[in-house]
């Protein structure tokens, strides 16, 4: 890769939507990554669309969760080399399914994963201001949003 010239022209991103990234192992591939040349790298994350086939609402706590675990991988990484973290939001697996999670039930998985990232964590401040944000009384992070 170093030879071919790929690293001065590209930027690798590396997905992941678990809830449990091992994160070592990913600190390490970034570390490969730039052994390679690669001076910097892309996170993607899921705020929708990453849990089922079939699904119909969005459950904000896994998604959360991911977030967080990106933002350990970041905190392991040399300082200089993430790029940004993108956010996902599938709305199928692939074009012979079904849609799953449309946008309008994805908003507060939205909302809370960007202000997590934005806030380096997630709180009970973070919580309330995502529902003053969308004029929400009680946000469910750990249940279907009703």
């Amino acid at each position: 890769l170093s030879e071919s010239g790929v690293p001065q022209l590209v930027q690798p991103m590396i997905w992941d939507y678990a809830v449990d990234i091992d994160v070592e192992g990913k600190v390490q591939l970034i570390e490969k990554y730039r052994r390679c040349g690669f001076s910097k790298v892309w996170f993607a994350s899921a705020f929708k669309g990453a849990t089922g086939v079939n699904q119909s609402l969005t459950l904000i706590g896994h998604h959360l969760r991911n977030q967080l675990e990106w933002l350990q991988v970041a905190s392991r990484s040399p300082a200089d080399v993430l790029e940004g973290i993108t956010l996902t939001g599938w709305q199928r697996y692939d074009h012979f399914s079904v849609l799953c999670e449309l946008l309008p039930v994805g908003i507060p998985s939205l909302a809370v994963c960007l202000q997590a990232l934005k806030n380096g964590g997630y709180s009970e401040k973070i919580k309330e201001n995502v529902e003053k944000l969308l004029g929400m009384s009680n946000l469910e992070i750990d249940t279907f949003m009703r």
